[in-house]
Order: structure tokens, then C-alpha cells, then sequence
């Protein structure tokens, strides 16, 4: 299943019912995984590492060089896990010295023109849509969803169940469980919709619910706010948010309160 116009260096490792279609480049030391789909015109650059079952669709740049003046040629990589989806002319570059590689974690889907720059991290069941950019050293976390068009900017953080709207700019860093849009964006509430489709109970999204207007919308200072959701009872997930809020760097998106229920929560 491997056409003889694509090109394969010879260290590169294949696994087992891989179809690469012609004009494909696979270079120098690749690992493919089993089953994986690479379509026309793909380019897997030396040392990337795709995993199982994952498709590449026509055009798509994976594990090239970063865009980084810094880079003087290092050995460094480019992760794409299981059962992921990339589709045409996304380009993912692999790391640099600062941390090693850019990690895709399993089933995430990068829509059409998306690029995810040097040292980058991705969690797992994530969807970037089309044209989505992740500046480099940007941690997505786990069910992160990036509408299109939106660009984020480098070391940004985004927390895990988190929604960004189509062209958002996101500058600092975005709650987990929240719903963030708008150029400059802004922190609307809550993902509710996203967090009763992934399962969250009634009893866990109404704890987030008062930690979100205590956190975001009290007034009080971040020390104080912290504190004071403290005292809600205790759940992994609030525990989570608390811990994002505490050890954030670029600080946290801020926030505006008017929502479609009219309490800022969506």
C-alpha cells in the first residue's frame, strides 16, 4: 500500500498496514505507526513519530524544523498520537532545545490550515478548527476545543473542557471548564454545554458554577477569591481550577459578565 512516487528514506520505520499515496516524503528516521493513512503530497519530517491509526490528509507538514531563530539544527521531535486527524496543509513543527519536541496527544482532530508551532503540548480529544494557530511553547490541555481563525499567543496555557470562540485573539491563559471569545476575548462562564456532554454531573458543574463567581466576578483579588472557593466542597475539578488560577503566568483572561442567561454562563 505504499506508492512508488513516494519518497521513504531509508531509516525511517514503517509499521504494519500503512498506505502512503504517491509524492509523499518521509524523512530520515520517521516512525509511522501501524495503520496509519498519509495522503498526496504529505511531508513527515526526520524524527517525527505518528501513531497508530492517525490520517494525514493531502499537503500537510509534520515534524519539519521550527520557525525559531534560535534553532541551529538540533535533534529534537515532533509527537503525534493515536487515531488523530490532520487534515490538509496543517504544519506541526517539532521542538527545539528548550523543551525537546511538540507533543499531538490521541484523537485530536486539526482541521485544514491549522499550525502548531515549536514545543508546543496538545491534550488528548482536542479539535482545533481551521486555521487555528498555536504560537510556540502553548500547552492545550485535554477536550479543548479552538474555533477558527484564532490565533494564541506563545507560552499561553489553556485548561482542559475549554471552549475559543472563532476568531478570538488569546493572549493569556483560559480557565478549565470556561467559555472564552471575543478580539480582544474575554471569560464569558462556564462551558455547559461542552461539560454536560462530556458527562459532568449536575452537583459538579453547580460547585464550578459558584466557583467561577467567586473566582472571576467577586471583586476580590485573586488571593482572597482563592480562598474564599476554597471553602466550596471539594472536587477534583475544583481543585483543577483552583490550582490553574493559583500558578498562571500570563495571567487569566479576563472576564465579562454578560451571558446569554444573564449571569455570564452559557
Amino acid at each position: 500500500m505504499i506508492s512508488d512516487k513516494a519518497v521513504i528514506e531509508k531509516s525511517a520505520k514503517i509499521g504494519a498496514g500503512v498506505k502512503i499515496e504517491e509524492f509523499v516524503r518521509i524523512e530520515p528516521n520517521a516512525v509511522i505507526g501501524d495503520d496509519v493513512l498519509i495522503r498526496q503530497g504529505a511531508v513527515i519530517g526526520r524524527n517525527a513519530v505518528i501513531g497508530q491509526g492517525t490520517k494525514i490528509f493531502p499537503y500537510a507538514v509534520i515534524g519539519t524544523e521550527p520557525q525559531d531563530l534560535k534553532y541551529r539544527g538540533e535533534e529534537t521531535l515532533c509527537e503525534i498520537g493515536k487515531n488523530c486527524i490532520i487534515r490538509e496543509f496543517t504544519t506541526v513543527n517539532r521542538g527545539t532545545i528548550a523543551t525537546g519536541k511538540t507533543v499531538v496527544g490521541d484523537n485530536v482532530l486539526l482541521m485544514a490550515y491549522v499550525h502548531i508551532a515549536h514545543d508546543c503540548r496538545v491534550g488528548e480529544n482536542s479539535i482545533l478548527a481551521n486555521c487555528a494557530t498555536l504560537a510556540g511553547h502553548v500547552t492545550v490541555e485535554n477536550n479543548v476545543i479552538v474555533g477558527g481563525l484564532t490565533p494564541i499567543h506563545q507560552f499561553v496555557k489553556i485548561g482542559s473542557y475549554a471552549m475559543l470562540g472563532g476568531a478570538s485573539r488569546i493572549s493569556q491563559d483560559v480557565p478549565p471548564y470556561s467559555i472564552v471569545a471575543g478580539n480582544p476575548a474575554y471569560l464569558y462562564g462556564l462551558n455547559l454545554i461542552g461539560l454536560k456532554r462530556a458527562g459532568f454531573t449536575a452537583e459538579k458543574i453547580s460547585i464550578l458554577k459558584k466557583a467561577f463567581k467567586i473566582i472571576f466576578r467577586s471583586g476580590m483579588n485573586k488571593e482572597e477569591a482563592l480562598n474564599e472557593a476554597l471553602k466550596l466542597e471539594k472536587i477534583p475539578e475544583l481543585e483543577k481550577l483552583i490550582d490553574f488560577v493559583k500558578n498562571s503566568e500570563r495571567g487569566i483572561t479576563p472576564s465579562r459578565t454578560a451571558g446569554k442567561n444573564g449571569d455570564g454562563e452559557y
